[in-house]
C-alpha cells in the first residue's frame, strides 16, 4: 500500500511523470472504449437495422418511377363523332392500356390491365394486342380491369379462315401457350398450313377479321365431319406489355333485340 501511494504522490506531483502516466491512461482507456463500444454495437444492430431499412423505405416511395397514372387516352376508330361524314354510325371505341400481370403457365389464365372504370373501361370489352386478340374483359374496378386470356379453357371466339369464310371456333387445350385450336370447319372445306384464322361478324364484342393466328397443322376428327385444325397463335403472351381495349357501343342494343321475345307473326 505504501508502494502504490508513493506512485500517487510521484505521477500526481510530478509533472515529467504524470504526461506519461496520462498517456498509457488514455491508450488503455481508449482501447477499453473501442471494445465496449463494439460489444454496445452488436447488441444494437437489430435496431439500427430497423431504422436504417425505415429510413430506405422513406426515400424509395419518394422515388419518381413509383407514380404511374392509368391511361386516360382514348383513340377511337372512326373519329370523335357519333357518326361520320356519310352518317355511318360508330360501333368500336378503342383504349390503350398496360398490362401489369399475366399469366401463361395455368389452365385457366388471366391479365391485369392498368385501366379501369374510371378510365372507360367495361366488363365483355374485347382485349387486342399489336400482333393479334388476347382476350376479353370479365372485371373491373375503379383503376384496373382483369382479363380472360384467350389462353383460358373456358375462352372461346367466333372466328373464320380469312380466305373461304367459313366460321368456326377457337378454344385452347390447357398445353401449349403458342398454339390454340380451330373447331367446327367441315372437312369439304379447303384448308392449307399458313392460312390465316380471323375473328368473324358473329363475335359481338370482337371487330371482324382480326388476326387470331396462322394454320400450323390439319387433322380429321374420326367422330365427326369437322377438321381438327391446330392454329399458331399471332399474339406472343409472353412479352404483352400494352394491348388496345375494344368497346362495340352498339351491343347492349344488340343483346336488347336477341333477349326479347319473339312477337307472333
Amino acid at each position: 500500500m505504501l508502494q502504490i501511494l508513493s506512485i500517487v504522490f510521484l505521477v500526481k506531483y510530478n509533472e515529467t511523470h504524470h504526461a506519461a502516466y496520462a498517456g498509457v491512461a488514455n491508450e488503455v482507456t481508449g482501447r477499453i472504449n473501442k471494445q465496449y463500444n463494439k460489444i454496445q454495437n452488436y447488441f444494437h444492430l437489430k435496431e439500427n437495422n430497423r431504422l436504417l431499412l425505415e429510413e430506405n423505405t422513406r426515400l424509395k416511395n419518394l422515388l419518381k418511377i413509383n407514380f404511374e397514372g392509368p391511361d386516360s387516352a382514348r383513340l377511337t376508330v372512326l373519329d370523335s363523332l357519333i357518326r361520320d361524314t356519310l352518317g355511318h354510325q360508330r360501333k368500336y371505341l378503342w383504349l390503350p392500356a398496360k398490362v401489369i400481370n399475366n399469366t401463361v403457365a395455368e389452365q385457366m389464365n388471366y391479365l391485369t390491365l392498368h385501366r379501369g372504370a374510371n378510365q372507360g373501361v367495361k366488363k365483355d370489352m374485347a382485349v387486342i394486342g399489336s400482333q393479334g386478340i388476347v382476350g376479353t374483359v370479365i372485371d373491373v374496378s375503379e383503376n384496373y380491369s382483369r382479363v380472360m386470356s384467350l389462353l383460358h379453357r373456358n375462352s372461346k371466339v367466333s372466328s373464320m379462315l380469312k380466305k373461304s369464310k367459313i366460321i368456326g371456333s377457337v378454344e385452347w387445350d390447357g398445353k401449349d401457350p403458342k398454339f390454340i385450336t380451330l373447331r367446327n370447319i367441315p372437312k369439304s372445306t379447303a384448308v392449307a398450313k399458313g392460312d390465316s384464322v380471323v375473328t368473324s361478324s358473329y363475335s359481338a364484342n370482337f371487330p371482324s377479321n382480326l388476326l387470331i393466328g396462322t394454320v400450323e397443322e390439319i387433322s380429321k376428327d374420326p367422330v365427326s365431319n369437322f377438321f381438327i385444325i391446330k392454329v399458331r397463335t399471332a399474339t406472343n403472351f409472353y412479352t404483352l406489355e400494352y394491348v388496345n381495349l375494344v368497346e362495340n357501343v352498339q351491343w347492349d342494343e344488340q343483346r336488347r333485340l336477341e333477349a326479347a321475345p319473339v312477337k307472333n307473326q
